[in-house]
C-alpha cells in the first residue's frame, strides 16, 4: 500500500485538472486517445471513464490502464464534463437518445464519428449544449496524426481549446468551418491510404532497379517522412522544396517529367475529390 501511495504522490499534476472525460465506445480511436491522455499526462486515470459493449472487455481494459471502464453509457455521461462519442456514425443517434436524460448545457459533446454533423447531434440532444465535431486520422496511433475540428453553435473559445488539447495528444490540430469537413475527410482522412500507395510504389521501383525489398521500403518510407517534416517545419511551399532537389539536367528532373507524363498530380487531385464527394454522400444519408 505504501508503494502505491508513494507512486501516486510522484505523479505530476495533470495538464487538465478538474475535468472528467468519458469515452463512450472505446474502440480503435477511443483506445488511442485513452492511451494518449495517460501517456501525455493530460488527465490522470481517475479523471477518465470509458465504456465498451461487453463486461469482459470492460474488465480487461480497466486492468490494462487502471481507469474505470463500464458498459453503462448513461452513468459515464452523467459523471463527465466532456463526453467523447466514439461509436460508429450509424450508432450516434441511438447513443444520444440513450444519454439525453443526463445531458446538460454545462457538458460538452465531442464526436469523431465521420460525416455526422454538429447540428444533427445538437438536435438529437434537444438542448442548447456545446458540440465539437472532429476528424482525426490513423497516424494518431503514433502521435503523428492531424485532427480537424469544427464547432457547433454553442461552443465557446475555452471549450474549443479543450478539444484542441484533447486531440493535441495524438498529433496536430486545425480548426475549420464545418462546410470543409467533407474535404478534410477526403484529404487527411483518406490521405494515409494514398500515401501508402506512393510508398509502396517507390519501394517497388527500388526493387526493380536492384535494391533489396527491405532496404527499398525503408528508403521510401523515411524519404516520405523526412519530406513531410521539411514541409511542416520549414514552412516552405512544396514547390520550392521540390526545386531545391531538382538540379539542371540532373536525375530528379527526368523523374519528375515521368511523373507529370503519367498524370500522378492529376490522379491524386482526383482521388481527393472523389473521396470528398463520397463523404458528402455519406453525410447526406
Amino acid at each position: 500500500m505504501s508503494t502505491e501511495l508513494e507512486y501516486e504522490n510522484t505523479l505530476p499534476p495533470a495538464a487538465m485538472p478538474g475535468i472528467k472525460v468519458a469515452i463512450l465506445g472505446t474502440g480503435k480511436m477511443g483506445g488511442i486517445l485513452l492511451q494518449a491522455f495517460l501517456k501525455n499526462n493530460l488527465l490522470h486515470a481517475e479523471q477518465i471513464i470509458a465504456t465498451v459493449a461487453h463486461p469482459e472487455r470492460a474488465h480487461a481494459l480497466s486492468a490494462q490502464y487502471s481507469v474505470e471502464v463500464t458498459t453503462d453509457n448513461v452513468e459515464a455521461a452523467k459523471q463527465a464534463d466532456v463526453i467523447l462519442l466514439g461509436v460508429k456514425p450509424i450508432q450516434v443517434p441511438a447513443l444520444i437518445e440513450q444519454i439525453r436524460p443526463v445531458l446538460t448545457p454545462q457538458k460538452m459533446l465531442v464526436s469523431f464519428a465521420a460525416s455526422v454533423k454538429t447540428s444533427a447531434i445538437e438536435d438529437a440532444a434537444s438542448i442548447e449544449m456545446p458540440v465539437v465535431r472532429s476528424m482525426p486520422n490513423t497516424p494518431a496511433m503514433l502521435g503523428a496524426g492531424i485532427t480537424a475540428l469544427c464547432r457547433g453553435r454553442f461552443v465557446s473559445e475555452d471549450q474549443l481549446g479543450i478539444a484542441q488539447r484533447i486531440f493535441g495528444t495524438v498529433g496536430r490540430t486545425v480548426v475549420v468551418d464545418e462546410k470543409h469537413m467533407d474535404a478534410v475527410t477526403g484529404l487527411s482522412g483518406s490521405g494515409p491510404a494514398f500515401i501508402y500507395i506512393i510508398i509502396e510504389a517507390l519501394a517497388e521501383a527500388g526493387v526493380n532497379v536492384g535494391l533489396p525489398r527491405d532496404i527499398a521500403t525503408q528508403l521510401a518510407a523515411q524519404t516520405t517522412f523526412g519530406s513531410a517534416r521539411m514541409v511542416l517545419e520549414t514552412g516552405y511551399h512544396p514547390a520550392l522544396l521540390k526545386d531545391a532537389v531538382t538540379t539542371p539536367a540532373g536525375c530528379t528532373v527526368d523523374g519528375i517529367l515521368e511523373l507529370e507524363e503519367g498524370g500522378l498530380r492529376v490522379t491524386l487531385i482526383k482521388a481527393v475529390k472523389r473521396a470528398t464527394q463520397r463523404a458528402k454522400e455519406l453525410a447526406a444519408g
